[in-house]
This record gives C-alpha cells, sequence and structure tokens, in this order.
C-alpha cells in the first residue's frame, strides 16, 4: 500500500512541476483573490511546508510521540518575500524539496510509520486534525502532507 502512495506522490511531483513550467512569471505573481496568496506565495507556503515537515518526520523515527512545533505560515510567507523571487526559481525549490521528502519516506521502515503514537498533536498541526485522544501512525501523518500539497496544487492551477 504504502508503493502506491510513493508512485503517487512521485507523479504528483512530476505532474505539477511540469504544470506549474507552463504558467508565467506574471501569472504566477498575481493574488487568486483580494487578499489571497498568489500562486508564488502558496508555492512559498509549500516550500515552508515541506521544510517543516521534513524535520517532522525525520525527528518521529527518533521518538515515541508525534509532538511537533508549529509555525506561523503568514508570517513566514510574509518574511520569505516569496512574491519577489523568480517562479521558475521557487518551482524548482518546491521539486527538489519534495523529491529528497519522497526519497526519506521511503526509506522510513514499514514498523516506524505503522506504529501507533498514543501521544500527539496533530489536532493542531495536521491538515486534517485527529482527535488528540486518538492514537496515530507517522504514516497518517505522511499521507496528511501529500493531501494538503494537493489541495494547494488545485489553488495554484485553478482546478
Amino acid at each position: 500500500m504504502m508503493n502506491d502512495f510513493l508512485t503517487d506522490f512521485a507523479n504528483t511531483i512530476d505532474d505539477a512541476t511540469r504544470r506549474m513550467l507552463t504558467i508565467s512569471e506574471d501569472t504566477s505573481g498575481e493574488p487568486r483573490a483580494t487578499g489571497k496568496w498568489s500562486s508564488r506565495e502558496i508555492l512559498g507556503h509549500l516550500i515552508d511546508s515541506a521544510a517543516n515537515n521534513h524535520v517532522r518526520f525525520v525527528n518521529a523515527q527518533f521518538s515515541d510521540d508525534l509532538v511537533f512545533p508549529g509555525y506561523d505560515q503568514e508570517r513566514w510567507v510574509t518574511v520569505q518575500r516569496y512574491q519577489d523571487q523568480p517562479w521558475g526559481d521557487l518551482v524548482e525549490h518546491w521539486s527538489a524539496s519534495n523529491r529528497h521528502l519522497l526519497h526519506l519516506i521511503a526509506i522510513i521502515p514499514e514498523e516506524t510509520l505503522e506504529k501507533e503514537r498514543a501521544k500527539h498533536n496533530l489536532h493542531q498541526i495536521a491538515w486534517k486534525a485527529v482527535p488528540q485522544n486518538k492514537p496515530v501512525t507517522l504514516e497518517y501523518f505522511i499521507r496528511d502532507y501529500l493531501a494538503h500539497m494537493k489541495n494547494h496544487l488545485r489553488q495554484i492551477f485553478g482546478d
């Protein structure tokens, strides 16, 4: 079952990278609506998500819990000024970051992925929250990461 997930993750990276490279520099900088992020800012958020989750996925292998610090997503996007970066550079960074995550996820032992963790804060940091009193696995959190990514890619592509 994880093989299907890894294939889906790889295909998502490949397809999204190809599609994003067809978006013009000007279009990538246009906010989707008043007060909303542009495609550059959405992709910047996904880069931040990859960076934060990289640390989480590594540290989860050394711990019996899934308790991680959150981060102020709006401020991260603002202070890094993704709006001022070239679109192609952002696409390349996002693609490379997720290819590394794909590698990392592929080598996590199955028992580590499936180990139930009673202590977690996925009610606060997961895209699809898990009640604090319900045990959860690292595999769930990894799958949640991809679902979150796909949601934002749909925003970029207007799907």
